[in-house]
């Protein structure tokens, strides 16, 4: 199955894409390890991508659609894949189209922004070995200690309150259309985000068509 995954900072895209990774046997690639990837091969497109970032400058969407492309075409690749983070507007899901990469079902994984919200500023991570925690579904044995090194837990500057809503605006206003461009050629399906990661597994198990 060559399959995207669409949904907003803190759906848990990450997260179901690590899970149907393991139950596909596909690899799940996102943009930026694609990027980072390309750059340290020293790929005639990682050199360009390179050229872009060092200059401060986004990496335009043809060079964008050219390092997915060689990454796609890759023998791990020839079983299916599971891109997340990419496309992130109408234009790149467009080029992406005419490069004549085939994709078989969007997956969008549907979560209000207040939930949103709540979710991502209850996140929490060790200053010392980054190690992941939730205030409400993931907490530490000793409040504000990580279990793993003991170092201090803290929020990221993104995950305050005010970063997210600026995050989920950009998402609406730039990634969004895109669930209108594949609904369009028939290949969206939905999947309505659960309070647990199990529960929302099988939402998206349900929506593949896969069983749990």
């Amino acid at each position: 199955m060559n399959l995207i995954l669409v949904g907003p900072p803190g759906a848990g895209k990450g997260t179901q894409g690590e899970i149907l990774s393991e139950k596909l046997n596909i690899d799940t690639i996102s943009t930026g390890a694609m990027l980072r990837a390309a750059i340290k091969n020293d790929t005639e497109v990682g050199k360009l991508a390179k050229q872009y970032i060092n200059e401060g400058k986004l990496v335009p969407d043809d060079v964008i659609i050219k390092v997915v492309k060689e990454r796609l075409s890759e023998p791990d690749c020839e079983g299916g894949f599971i891109l997340d983070g990419f496309p992130r507007t109408t234009a790149q899901a467009q080029a992406l189209k005419e490069s004549g990469i085939r994709i078989d079902k969007v997956l969008s994984i549907e979560v209000p922004d207040d939930v949103i919200v709540e979710r991502l500023s209850s996140r929490r991570e060790c200053s010392k070995c980054a190690a992941p925690y939730h205030i409400v579904f993931h907490k530490p044995l000793k409040e504000g200690v990580c279990d793993k090194c003991g170092g201090a837990l803290i929020q990221r500057a993104d995950d305050n309150p005010e970063t997210i809503k600026n995050r989920l605006k950009v998402y609406h206003e730039q990634t969004e259309p895109i669930k209108d461009f594949y609904e369009g050629e028939g290949l969206l399906v939905r999947a309505v985000g659960q309070s647990s990661i199990e529960d929302t597994t099988k939402e998206v198990f349900k929506a593949l068509g896969l069983e749990v």
